[in-house]
């Protein structure tokens, strides 16, 4: 049976322009003319029967029906050009695992130790890409995601990793010539966008007074937070596993004690049990959970 699929080049054009929400940004990415786009998107309309742009003049504007099959339709593209890729650079030998991850987890704590895994595991390829927020991995082209705990992992198969403890951590010149530990509340702070509260549940877990604590300045990941703290921005509240060789190295210093509570636990994905998953992939969660255990060990 011949299957119903618009052709890649309508596809592409949608795409791009979806993205950019301008045909003409979309011809210039794409080397062509606004015309030829246009003319691929009126095609797509008329393979789907549905209109996916309203129109006004020389200004177009997504409808929501198209902002849904943007999405899907970029999810597919991004997935079938990593498959391609992950051919076309393949060695005789050599298995391929897509895993999508935390940005900040990823630079952090697994880019770090990865080159351990590939010693140990020669024939195996980790390949990254960042993922914000859940998604749908069965559909998603990834063997395995590393996330926060979360509903929307229901019904796939959850090896926790690690807790997120939240510690302040500062650059070390921000307490020179301050007694110790100062008062948080004499210092500038750093924020994640995303958690805004997490200075206030954590000033009530530790008895620390804060006149104001939504008062500083907001990043929307840990890793910009983190950067911020060391260019000596203000104190961040972070999870002590990304930061741990910056204390050691003293790039970043903390003299305020953890908070209480866990925030949220990290957590690898799978689709599968480890005893049902292809045995490369089974072997990179088990060592994500040998490499977990022995963070979580460390004081």
């Amino acid at each position: 049976m011949r299957r119903r699929i618009p052709s890649n080049s309508m596809l592409i054009a949608f795409e791009a322009a979806a993205r950019h929400g301008s045909f003409k940004e979309a011809a210039s990415e794409l080397l062509l003319t606004e015309s030829a786009v246009s003319r691929q998107i009126a095609r797509l309309e008329t393979f789907l029967e549905t209109k996916l742009f309203e129109r006004k003049g020389n200004r177009v504007r997504l409808l929501p029906v198209g902002t849904k099959y943007a999405q899907e339709v970029g999810d597919s593209l991004a997935r079938l050009e990593r498959d391609s890729q992950r051919l076309m650079g393949q060695s005789p030998g050599t298995v391929d695992l897509e895993i999508g991850v935390l940005p900040t987890f990823a630079t952090r704590w697994l880019i770090p130790r990865l080159g351990m895994f590939q010693n140990t595991f020669p024939h195996i390829r980790v390949n990254l890409a960042q993922r914000l927020d859940p998604f749908n991995l069965p559909a998603s082209g990834f063997d395995a995601a590393i996330h926060f705990h979360d509903p929307a992992w229901a019904g796939l198969v959850i090896h926790p990793l690690l807790h997120e403890v939240l510690i302040p951590v500062c650059n070390p010149s921000l307490l020179s010539g301050t007694r110790t530990p100062p008062p948080l509340d004499d210092l500038p702070r750093v924020h994640r966008r995303q958690n805004a509260e997490a200075w206030q549940i954590y000033a009530q877990e530790t008895a620390q007074h804060l006149q104001n604590p939504l008062a500083g300045v907001r990043f929307d990941l840990h890793g910009m937070a983190i950067e911020a703290a060391m260019a000596g921005l203000g104190v961040a509240l972070v999870p002590r596993t990304y930061v741990e060789r910056d204390l050691a190295e003293g790039r970043l210093v903390t003299c305020w004690p953890p908070g209480q509570s866990v925030s949220k636990t990290f957590c690898a994905i799978t689709t599968e049990p480890l005893d049902e998953c292809q045995p490369a992939l089974r072997s990179f969660v088990l060592w994500l959970l040998d490499q977990a255990a022995a963070t979580e060990d460390q004081p």
